[in-house]
């Protein structure tokens, strides 16, 4: 991120129950609460707390999931957000004196309680806190492969997967930004979803000059879609994004990724995302830390004339428009325009 972040648009944040209704209806969050009541006495974990390979069909079944890899998988990820949020509480596995292992206890955390008898702010925060889990995990690529590879007793190079951690969870954090301003600035906060070619293209350096991109843009505008692909998949369940995956038939050549679409193309099969509340709410807190100014549709609407104009100079249309109708609200008509005319004058 920049040394000196700029400020960015404007954004229209839902309330703290609006909020919290979404982050209770979100997939993810709902079934590691789910998990959390399911834990007791008979809950088996291992030593980094993740549920025991035998207990993944019975929670998995917990949760209605289909049996098999995929359904355990999705218990085992909203297992790892329940331990990761507080919802579930675990215990080591200890050594016996015969030298043996037992291994660890669960039950419902400390956490699970906000759920019942909390207040909205504190499920958004557990919610915020189960985010930071994913986007940990959604850098990660697929090590399918590698445990395939090691459980055969094969040699394995972590380097061959060609993975940078820090160059992933750049990559996916200039995403989350750049779509975040689009989101502001393009009209997505209205409900338009951002296809991912144009999301990608925002993330290209080139020094080239405008006109008919070259291959080599071509072809990072072509990855970087189908890693964006991989990252919004993730985020999905959680409840940051609405997302519609790139086509498969466009990917069912495993040996050529999509390149972008032609003119005459339907661009929804290259992929779309859009921003939730829940995602507007969570990239603007991470954009703030991060030091930008993340101004909030509204909050001019207590100062003077002088402020507001000052305040909006920079904002697209609507953001200008959406502030000017918060700062009327409330307002003598006749007194407002005067004083905006006095404002506007100097």
């Amino acid at each position: 991120m920049p040394a000196h972040p700029p400020a960015l648009p404007p954004v229209r944040l839902a309330s703290e129950a609006e909020l919290a209704r979404d982050a209770l209806a979100t997939p993810l969050l709902g079934r590691a609460v789910r998990l959390a009541r399911w834990a007791g006495p008979a809950t088996r974990v291992g030593a980094g707390g993740e549920l025991l390979d035998a207990q993944l069909p019975e929670a998995a079944e917990a949760l209605g999931l289909p049996a098999g890899d995929e359904g355990e998988a999705q218990a085992s990820e909203a297992w790892r957000v329940a331990v990761d949020t507080g919802l579930v509480t675990v215990e080591d596995p200890v050594e016996n004196e015969g030298g043996e292992e037992s291994p660890g206890t669960a039950e419902a955390g400390p956490e699970l309680a906000l759920f019942t008898g909390g207040s909205p702010q504190d499920v958004v925060g557990v919610w915020e806190a189960a985010l930071e889990t994913v986007l940990a995990d959604a850098a990660v690529p697929d090590l399918e492969g590698l445990a395939e590879a090691l459980e055969a007793g094969e040699e394995f190079d972590l380097d061959t997967l060609g993975w940078d951690r820090e160059g992933e969870e750049d990559l996916l954090d200039e995403a989350l930004t750049n779509l975040y301003i689009l989101t502001l600035t393009a009209g997505a906060e209205a409900g338009t979803p951002v296809p991912l070619p144009a999301l990608a293209a925002t993330m290209v350096a080139s020094d080239e000059p405008v006109g008919e991109p070259s291959d080599e843009v071509l072809e990072f505008v072509s990855d970087t879609m189908m890693r964006l692909d991989d990252y919004f998949r993730a985020l999905e369940p959680i409840g940051l994004v609405e997302f519609w995956p790139v086509d498969e038939e466009l990917m069912a050549d495993a040996e050529e990724e999509p390149g972008a679409p032609g003119p005459e193309e339907d661009i929804s099969r290259y992929g779309m995302v859009r921003l939730t509340p829940l995602g507007r709410h969570a990239l603007r807190l991470r954009l703030s830390e991060a030091g930008y100014e993340t101004p909030v549709v509204g909050e001019l609407a207590g100062k003077g004339a002088d402020a507001l104009l000052d305040g909006i100079c920079d904002y697209p249309p609507q953001a200008v428009r959406d502030e000017l109708a918060a700062w009327l609200s409330g307002r003598e008509a006749a007194p407002a325009a005067r004083d905006l005319l006095a404002a506007a004058r100097g």
